[in-house]
């Protein structure tokens, strides 16, 4: 593929959802997801990504779940099938371990963390897209959890917005083979300008 190009002044890595419930042991989903992530490396590419836009001064900004609060959901009238499952089993619980970000990715000095978002996209009633455009961003390089819901979403939503995007396939897991398929194979192709691995994203940020 031809060379990536970046310029810091315009793009930004985007962290989507590194909460230990999803990518530690003994998180709440980490069981669901260890296959997958530990077959691609997900965790130590996630790590190596992060740190390489931190020592090229990229900017790093941060798409979080909703993390569960006694009473969330209980008067909606209408509740996604998604938002049910993050209900029944106190997902990313506030004030818990599992609803704090795994420690080696916690946000540092000068990074921007985005409003909470209730579904899956980053950027949906959340305070993503003007944080991006207040800071002149307008290209984004994407990985995080999961590859086919919130990082999906995510996507769709940044495309939609006119932002352009480089996703990481191997900075990313799914509970399955057959998801991580269709995010990365099928759906996430119609809206990223690029879809690349770690090393290859990494090679192009230390050009910075």
């Amino acid at each position: 593929m031809a060379k990536l190009v970046y310029d810091k002044d315009v793009t930004a890595l985007l962290v989507v959802d590194p909460y230990n419930d999803f990518i530690s042991e003994g998180g709440k989903l980490w069981d669901r997801l260890k296959g997958v992530a530990e077959a691609n490396n997900c965790v130590p590419n996630m790590l190596q990504v992060l740190n390489a836009a931190r020592n090229a001064k990229l900017r790093v900004f941060y798409a979080m779940h909703h993390r569960f609060r006694p009473g969330d959901y209980e008067s909606w009238k209408y509740i996604a099938p998604v938002q049910k499952a993050a209900w029944s089993h106190k997902t990313f619980e506030y004030g818990t371990w599992g609803g704090e970000v795994r420690t080696e990715f916690a946000p540092q000095p000068g990074d921007i963390v985005a409003l909470e978002h209730w579904c899956s996209s980053g950027f949906a009633n959340t305070d993503l897209d003007l944080q991006l455009k207040k800071h002149g961003i307008h290209k984004l390089i994407v990985m995080g959890l999961i590859a086919h819901t919130c990082v999906e979403a995510t996507v769709r939503y940044g495309a939609e917005l006119g932002y352009e995007i480089t996703m990481v396939k191997d900075a990313t897991a799914s509970y399955s083979d057959e998801e991580m398929h269709a995010a990365l194979d099928i759906n996430i192709p119609n809206y990223a300008s690029a879809i690349v691995t770690t090393d290859e994203v990494v090679d192009s940020i230390s050009l910075l």
